[in-house]
């Protein structure tokens, strides 16, 4: 018989069965389509050995004037900047205590240092240096007890617990002569309290940071803090930051790495809020925006301290210092009606779009004297999370709890072949963990989320919004921030420990072997009906090998077959395909066959690292044959 070309529809559908999705692809991992065919995505690398703390779910890049490229990077326990290879912490203080308000107590033969500070307001995990402080008689030493600590336990609002530790970060055990308290000039200075890494809904037990509370105790937990989450944004070359239902602080690029950031309150900024859930600066026009933000107490002379989640407010323009509205500047706010808080907001081509849990608003500067105006553009559908839209050449994009939008001038539901695969297994607790991102150089746009089974994001899917097609894979990312002031995308994740990798570049695991690397065809018809039995005999395969790994690259070429659609399927034949085969010979006999293309996840380290390949049409070789 001769060889009958089999040109499969490009992108992956789970819509139906895996015997209606014939024509096309049905499962992948770790492959993207560019011109109508599948290839193995891009490798990624950690772009410095520099760590940090913290889950790292926000990543910023701008240049300053000087021309210095600058990376920042909210974490749920510290914010920093980094400068060239390494990350500098500008995490800002929450209260510096005076000279002497701070004690220590140590034990002999423990590592344990108790601190007395009085209504020190901090929690569990919190992070605080110490300064000034003297010896206490022994191991524990001013060296010692000089350092940023992160807090162990609270024993009340008067004390809490730390681990002694030397410069190196190696324990401390204290001894009989730490009797002292560390003298009268210890300064304490504590950094904003830590967030949650995990979204935790409503309140009860369970509810806060382990070890906030009394074992067995109920706390309250408000429903707008319930996952740090940073947004920010420059104000010239400086930065404006905020963490969601937090302060709104500001760090002055001219001040160095060396100088935290500061809330506006600090800097003497004029009734600014105290607390919102979203930063972010028009570009256009240069005003400070604060989402979700506390509005101005009944008399007008100063902030209530506590969210509204549907009031927005802005500063005066190209003066972040200035909140107060009056007839001389355009400081101003307004309030929302759809919806019962603010998720999230995008900056978009001249226009703001703003999604509450049940609306699109677009928000426009129309000048004095209201400033800016606002239109509900959609209700009946919000955003999953506060980072699920993303700005594409192709317009918006973004992800509700049941479904993707594109907003283009009118807001569409965008078709997807993957829905049911996608939401059927998608842990809906941790929705708000969800982000979107943009690869502009293969035209996706993606969103990693958290599977069914998993509390953290372990998966992909995207959308190629050129070639119409949808596709995922499984991947660990936090955070994801497109090529521009730096050549490759960045992306947080770990690997023991935090670090920020650079993808799309070469074809590996940062070093290592890039595994579980497949396509897989839905079912076809062999006879192109499937009544009657045929027999495979063997492929020509059409695969293009990219990778930098030499003329040793190699993929496996996998057939399986069964002849009910309800019948589980039986792997025929596994064989190697490098770039010298010409055929690949199967045998296999059956009504419905299943093809598929991964990684040989069983050769040698060397054989698979540089892999990259690209598959074309293949070519089967097949006879019409009885059951037996």
């Amino acid at each position: 018989m001769p060889y009958a070309t089999y040109k499969l529809n490009p992108g992956i559908n789970r819509e139906g069965t895996a015997f209606s999705a014939q024509g096309g692809w049905f499962d992948s991992n770790l492959v993207r389509f560019r011109k109508g065919f599948p290839e193995k995505i891009g490798g990624w690398e950690k772009e410095q050995t520099d760590t940090y703390l913290g889950t790292g779910r926000a990543l910023h890049a701008w240049v300053s004037l000087g021309g210095t490229k600058y990376l920042s990077l909210g974490t749920t326990v510290k914010y920093y900047v980094k400068d060239g290879t390494n990350f500098y912490d500008i995490t800002p203080i929450r209260a510096t205590t005076s000279a002497g308000d701070v004690t220590f107590s140590a034990t002999n033969g423990s590592s344990t240092v108790t601190i007395a500070d009085t209504s020190h307001g901090a929690s569990k995990g919190d992070y605080v240096t110490f300064s000034g402080a003297a010896s206490l008689g022994g191991n524990v030493t001013a060296a010692v007890l000089n350092q940023e600590y992160s807090i162990d336990s609270i024993v009340n609002a008067n004390s809490y617990k730390i681990t002694a530790k030397d410069t190196s970060g190696s324990t401390v055990t204290a001894n009989s002569s730490d009797s002292g308290n560390g003298g009268s000039s210890t300064v304490g200075a504590y950094q904003i309290s830590v967030g949650l890494d995990e979204y935790v809904s409503g309140s009860g037990y369970g509810a806060g940071a382990w070890g906030d509370s009394t074992f067995g105790s109920a706390s309250a937990l408000a429903f707008n803090n319930q996952l740090r989450i940073w947004t920010h944004d420059n104000f010239g070359e400086d930065l404006v930051m905020n963490p969601r239902a937090g302060g709104i602080f500001y760090w002055t690029e001219n001040n160095g790495t060396s100088v935290r950031a500061q809330s506006l309150t600090d800097l003497g900024a004029t009734l600014p809020p105290t607390v919102a859930l979203q930063v972010l600066v028009s570009d256009v026009d240069r005003h400070v925006i604060c989402l979700g933000a506390d509005p101005l107490d009944d008399a007008g002379v100063a902030r209530t301290s506590v969210v509204d989640p549907m009031f927005i407010c802005w500063s005066d323009q190209e003066n972040i210092n200035d909140w107060n509205p009056t007839l001389t500047n355009t400081a101003g706010s307004l309030r929302l009606s759809a919806g019962t808080q603010i998720v999230g907001a995008l900056r978009s081509r001249q226009e703001i779009l703003i999604w509450t849990d049940d609306a699109l608003y677009s928000m426009q500067f129309i000048g004095p004297p209201y400033t800016f105006g606002v239109n509900l553009i959609n209700q009946g559908v919000g955003m999953v999370a506060p980072k699920a839209a993303v700005n594409t050449p192709a317009g918006v994009y973004w992800m509700d709890r049941s479904g993707f939008y594109n907003y283009n001038g009118t807001v569409s539901r965008v078709p997807c072949s993957v829905h049911n695969y996608i939401f059927n297994d998608f842990n809906q607790n941790q929705s708000f963990k969800v982000f979107g991102y943009l690869n502009r150089q293969f035209n996706e746009v993606g969103w990693f989320y958290p599977s069914g089974s998993s509390t953290e994001i372990d998966r992909y899917v995207v959308f190629n919004y050129q070639e119409n097609v949808w596709y995922y894979g499984q991947m660990t990312r936090f955070a994801w921030l497109d090529e521009g002031v730096q050549p490759f995308p960045r992306a947080t994740g770990t690997d023991t420990y935090n670090y920020v990798y650079k993808h799309e570049t070469g074809n590996d695991a940062d070093g290592t072997p890039m595994d579980n690397v497949y396509i897989e065809s839905a079912d076809f018809s062999l006879d192109g009906i499937g009544n009657a039995y045929t027999q495979i005999q063997n492929v020509i395969p059409d695969v293009r090998f990219l990778g930098n790994g030499g003329s040793d690259q190699v993929v496996n070429f996998v057939l399986k077959t069964r002849n009910y659609p309800n019948e589980s399927l039986t792997t025929k034949s596994t064989s190697q395909v490098t770039e010298s085969t010409q055929k690949v010979d199967l045998r296999g006999r059956a009504r419905q066959a299943v093809v598929r293309l991964e990684s040989d996840d069983d050769a040698s380290t060397e054989v698979r690292l540089g892999v990259g390949w690209r598959l074309g049409d293949m070519r089967l070789n097949t006879r019409p044959d009885g059951r037996r």
